[in-house]
């Protein structure tokens, strides 16, 4: 299944409690911190000899992920991450509406 989604949306505000024009983005996850607590830890079991320590998944059964978009308003710049259901492809296109050919 395709999703279509346009960059800019009409949708409620939190902050402003009323209905405003959001830009719409896909989410990226962030660069995974060096000094994390968990990262040290496998850092310092990985260190010397003895190999791979910790096991590595590899029976991946999932074939699509959940698509998070984050909404920003134009009036407030209040931004939120909303989770919508898997897919396979994931369009941001431009303002598109219901009967328009494109």
């Amino acid at each position: 299944r395709m999703v279509n989604i346009p960059k800019m949306m009409k949708t409620y505000c939190p902050k402003l409690k009323k209905h405003t024009m959001h830009k719409v983005s896909q989410y990226k996850k962030g660069k995974d911190s060096l000094t994390v607590q968990g990262k040290r830890r496998y850092d310092a079991k990985q260190k010397g000899f003895g190999g791979q320590t910790k096991p590595i998944f590899k029976k991946k059964s999932k074939t699509t992920k959940k698509i998070t978009l984050k909404f920003e308003c134009t009036e407030s710049k209040f931004r939120r991450l909303i989770t919508i259901k898997r897919c396979k492809t994931f369009v941001l296109d431009g303002p598109k509406r219901k009967g328009q050919k494109g």
